[in-house]
């Protein structure tokens, strides 16, 4: 029950602070602007990032309380949120905020689980059952890229109407099925404080979008999704049961390694924006936004069917 109302009160924080931060943004311009590449034709306020920031921090902090848990997704959080917002600013002005200062408070963020002790320990071995410890550097750095990889990730498959946060609900679901089963409550509740927050503002960013995350809650949801992975799915994790997380956040996953093989393969620079990505293809192809949509949600719905299924296997 108790899961059911983190739930819905985090659904109903986000539902309710939309309209009130749409009109805010478009009263201050902070919107983003249409481009060659973008989809949209006209100006969408970017503040719904600060909304979902809002009610996943204060409903866990209600829920969980303070704990290292709690304390990394908030300390995180809160500095993908600025820089998001900051990178937001710029593009409502035409402009790009720099890459490079960019991805080293993206790497500073990607530090601070190791900082509380949520790290990729070690993984338990196939043949004797017995769990192999990593040396300290290296639990950091599997940890940091990992947590890097999905806060950029979840902000490359941003790009059509309700995707991100689509995608955000079927993943955190997943690893929601994932912490039950394996009896972790505190990243249970956490996951589904997550679905919650996505389906609110998913209320108003499904096509016609009415406001977009922008980088400041896509970041967040990679990152938030990415520390649930590492507390839950990835402790004590055999060589098979590592399979979960990376089925669970498949989609970015698979999005991501196809757009850099595309950039590679075209002597593109790997951080440059493009159209590139799925959901540019899916369109290319004569999809419609919601079909495009539609269709990735089946797949990420094929990848978290598949990762519980592996997980229930194995047990």
């Amino acid at each position: 029950m108790m899961y059911v109302i983190a739930g819905l009160i985090s659904f109903a924080f986000v539902f309710a602070s939309v309209p009130p931060l749409r009109r805010l943004a478009l009263r201050l311009g902070f919107v983003d602007r249409p481009t060659t590449r973008k989809i949209h034709k006209k100006p969408v306020p970017l503040m719904g990032g600060a909304a979902i920031f809002a009610g996943c921090v204060l409903v866990m902090l209600l829920f969980i309380g303070f704990t290292p848990l709690t304390g990394t997704i908030a300390a995180g959080g809160f500095v993908l949120v600025c820089v998001g917002l900051l990178d937001d600013a710029a593009k409502s002005k035409g402009k790009d905020f720099p890459v490079w200062p960019r991805v080293l408070l993206y790497m500073g963020a990607a530090s601070i689980p190791s900082l509380f002790q949520i790290k990729i320990a070690g993984i338990a071995s196939p043949f004797d059952g017995l769990f192999h410890s990593f040396p300290d550097w290296f639990s950091w750095l599997t940890t940091m890229l990992w947590v890097f990889a999905l806060i950029n990730m979840f902000n490359f498959i941003d790009g059509v109407d309700g995707l991100a946060s689509g995608v955000s609900t079927l993943s955190s679901l997943t690893l929601l099925a994932a912490a039950l089963i394996k009896g972790q409550p505190d990243s249970a509740i956490l996951a589904v404080i997550v679905a919650g927050v996505s389906i609110g503002f998913l209320a108003h960013n499904f096509y016609p979008a009415r406001i977009f995350m922008g980088d400041a809650g896509a970041t967040f949801l990679g990152y938030t999704l990415a520390v649930i992975a590492v507390d839950g799915a990835f402790k004590r994790a055999t060589f098979l049961t590592v399979l979960v997380p990376l089925l669970a956040l498949g989609l970015p996953i698979l999005d991501t390694a196809y757009v850099m093989l595309r950039r590679l393969i075209s002597g593109k620079g790997l951080h440059r924006a493009d159209k590139l990505h799925t959901h540019h293809t899916l369109m290319k192809w004569g999809l419609n936004q919601v079909q495009t949509v539609s269709f990735m949600y089946l797949i990420a719905a094929l990848f978290a069917l598949l990762s519980i299924i592996l997980l229930l296997a194995v047990g």
